[in-house]
Order: C-alpha cells, then structure tokens, then sequence
C-alpha cells in the first residue's frame, strides 16, 4: 500500500476543544504532498469568545472570523479534503479533541476518523532535546514555517511523517505505526467542555509539543 493520509491542525479561540477557529490539511499520496488548503472557522456559539493567550499564539481576531463558515457550514469540506484517510496530527490528542467537541458542540456527526499521533512518531524516530513541532520539522528537513498558521502546521506535520516513513523503511502509515510501536485509534464520540470548565489552560490545550 502507498504513503497516503491527511495531515490536520485546528487553532482554537479560547481554552475550550469546541472553539475550533482554523484548520489546516495537507494530503499525502505515494509519500508525496500534492495538495494544502485551510481556512478560518468561526467557533460554535458558546465557544466563540477570543482569548488574549490564543490571540497571542496564532494571531486570529474575531474580526478575522466574522464572516468565515461556521463549524457545520464548512464540515462537508473538511470531509470531502479527508475523504477515507487516516489522519495524522502533531499531538493529535489536541486535535482530535478539537474535531469531536466542535461536532458535538454543533449537533454534528463527528467523522470516525483513524489516527496516528507525529509527536509520538518523531519520539520514536529521532533524538531531540525538544518534540515541539519546528524543531521536529527541521530535524525532517521542513524548515522556516510560519508555526501555528494551521494549514503551515499541518504541512510541517506531514513532512514529519514523510520522513519517518523513509527512515524506517514503511510503506505506508499504518505499517509506520505499528513499526514505530505506536496504536492507530478510531473517534469515538466525546462530552463538551465549556471555555470556563477549563479557565486558565488555554497554553496547556495549545500544548508546548505543538
């Protein structure tokens, strides 16, 4: 089987997983990119208000997402981008979160995605003094992006992945898991936290790993 999946990476507005205010992905074929895209969301209700913290890490504004599709109106896209693949995220814990607590935020069906974590494959595959996404990049070769930009992110992370398949000779992402010893876990479905549940941890759900 060939090298192919989807690479994913949400910015969030505030502490909550449901705030999802930006994605990026990037498609993976024969372990080749061929194709990016990302766009701004504008967070369920409930889950829209800005923090300063977030604000200060990936730079979206409310402003930015006044007129962008909500999280239901762009969903379709962001399956039709994914379509059957397995998704890889750089502490995917962080975005799969993201993807099912926006869905049952918004009433949506939350997609059972497969998934393998890159920050536990590059534990796996290199020896770095820290696994936060650039550094993890630039030890694949991917250097000088624009960090916590989603669709940037979401590149870096399947260049990530690109190259650990090739260090330990996978053909595919399942088979790099299972080399690298690592689960490939299936959505299942989550309760929602509201932004206030979580006061105060907006720089731990924007994990220092990413």
């Amino acid at each position: 089987m060939p090298l192919d999946f989807t690479a994913i990476d949400f910015e969030t507005a505030n502490s909550s997983s449901a705030s999802a205010c930006a994605v990026g992905l990037a498609r993976v074929r024969d372990g080749h990119v061929i194709e990016t895209a990302g766009w701004l969301i504008k967070p369920p209700a409930g889950h829209d208000q800005f923090f300063e913290v977030n604000i200060g890490i990936h730079g979206i504004r409310p402003d930015h997402v006044a007129a962008a599709p909500t999280w239901t109106d762009q969903l379709g896209a962001l399956t039709d981008f994914v379509g059957d693949d397995v998704l890889v995220a750089h502490n995917a814990g962080f975005d799969v979160r993201v993807l099912r607590t926006a869905c049952e935020a918004t009433d949506a069906p939350c997609p059972p995605y497969r998934y393998v974590c890159s920050l536990q494959a590059s534990r796996k595959t290199y020896r770095l003094d820290s696994y936060r996404l650039p550094n993890v990049a630039a030890a694949a070769g991917f250097l000088d992006f624009a960090h916590h930009d989603a669709t940037a992110d979401a590149l870096a992370c399947a260049h990530i992945m690109i190259d650990a398949a090739r260090r330990v000779g996978a053909d595919d992402i399942v088979e790099l898991a299972m080399l690298l010893g690592l689960r490939v876990p299936q959505i299942p479905g989550a309760s929602v936290e509201p932004p206030e549940a979580a006061a105060g941890s907006a720089r731990r759900m924007a994990s220092p790993a990413r």
